[in-house]
C-alpha cells in the first residue's frame, strides 16, 4: 500500500512539473512528441494518440491523427474497419466534457454491425487493454479526442483531475503550433506546395517538372526556397515537416 501511495504522489508531483510550462516555449511538434512520451511514462500508459473528432465518414481514421505512437499495424487495421466514427468512446465523448475511461469496449462500434469490419474483431494489443480519454477543443472549436492506453487502473481523484489539467495545457501547446503551420502556409507559393506534395508521392525532380510543365532547374528552386521557408536542412526533412503541419 505504501509503495502504491508513493507511486501516485510521483505521479502527480510530475505532472503538477508539466503544468507549469510555458506554452509559447513549445513550437514545433517534435518537442510536443517529446512532452507526450514523458507523460505516458509517469502515468504508466503505453500509448497515445490526439486526434480530430470524427465529422465525416469518407475520412479514415489515420487522416485524423495528429500526434500518435500507436503501432503502425493497428492504425491500418482500423483504416480498413472504418468503425473509430461510430465506436463507444466517440460516442461517450460527444455526450459529456468529463474524462472517459474503460477497457477495450471503448473502441468497439457503439452500434451492432457498425462499420466494415469491427474492432472487436481486430487482434486486441496487449498495452492496450484500458484507456483514458478527454475531449478537447481548439480555440475556435474545433474538436479533438486524447486517448492514453496501457494496463494500469483507471485514474481516479487528483491524479485524473491532474492528469486531465495537463493534457489540457499541452493540448494548447499543440494549437500553437497549428498556428505556426498556418504561417508557413502563407509564405509558401502554391508552386512550392505542389513541388512538395508530388515529392511526397515519390515524384522525381524530373516528373515533377513534366507534370508541372516547368523545368526541373525550376523545380529545384522552388524545393530551395520551400526547405528554406520550412526551416529544414534538406528536401526530406522538408517534406516530413510540410506534413506533419498538414501543409500536404
Amino acid at each position: 500500500m505504501k509503495e502504491l501511495n508513493e507511486q501516485a504522489e510521483r505521479r502527480e508531483a510530475d505532472a503538477g512539473a508539466l503544468l507549469e510550462i510555458d506554452p509559447a516555449s513549445v513550437r514545433t511538434e517534435y518537442e510536443l512528441l517529446h512532452l507526450m512520451r514523458r507523460l505516458i511514462k509517469r502515468y504508466d500508459f503505453a500509448h497515445f494518440l490526439i486526434a480530430r473528432l470524427p465529422l465525416a465518414d469518407e475520412q479514415r481514421f489515420s487522416e485524423r491523427l495528429v500526434l500518435s505512437n500507436w503501432p503502425a499495424e493497428l492504425v491500418r487495421q482500423y483504416d480498413a474497419g472504418e468503425t473509430f466514427q461510430a465506436s463507444v468512446l466517440v460516442e461517450r465523448l460527444r455526450q459529456t466534457k468529463l474524462p472517459v475511461a474503460g477497457g477495450a469496449e471503448l473502441l468497439e462500434p457503439a452500434l451492432k454491425g457498425a462499420g466494415k469490419a469491427p474492432v472487436r474483431h481486430l487482434q486486441p494489443h496487449p498495452d492496450m487493454a484500458r484507456h483514458f480519454a478527454v475531449l478537447l477543443h481548439t480555440t475556435y472549436g474545433e474538436p479533438f479526442v486524447a486517448v492514453l492506453s496501457g494496463r494500469r487502473d483507471e485514474p481516479k481523484g487528483v491524479e485524473r483531475a491532474t492528469l486531465y489539467l495537463t493534457l489540457v495545457q499541452l493540448f494548447e501547446c499543440l494549437e500553437r503550433t497549428f498556428d505556426a503551420g498556418t504561417a508557413v502556409r502563407e509564405k509558401l507559393s502554391s508552386r512550392e506546395i505542389e513541388c512538395l506534395r508530388w515529392a511526397a508521392a515519390g515524384k522525381s525532380s524530373d516528373e515533377i517538372a513534366i507534370i508541372l510543365g516547368i523545368s526541373a532547374y525550376t523545380v529545384g528552386s522552388y524545393f530551395k526556397s520551400a526547405t528554406r521557408k520550412l526551416d529544414a536542412v534538406n528536401r526530406m526533412q522538408a517534406i516530413a515537416r510540410a506534413m506533419r503541419m498538414k501543409l500536404i
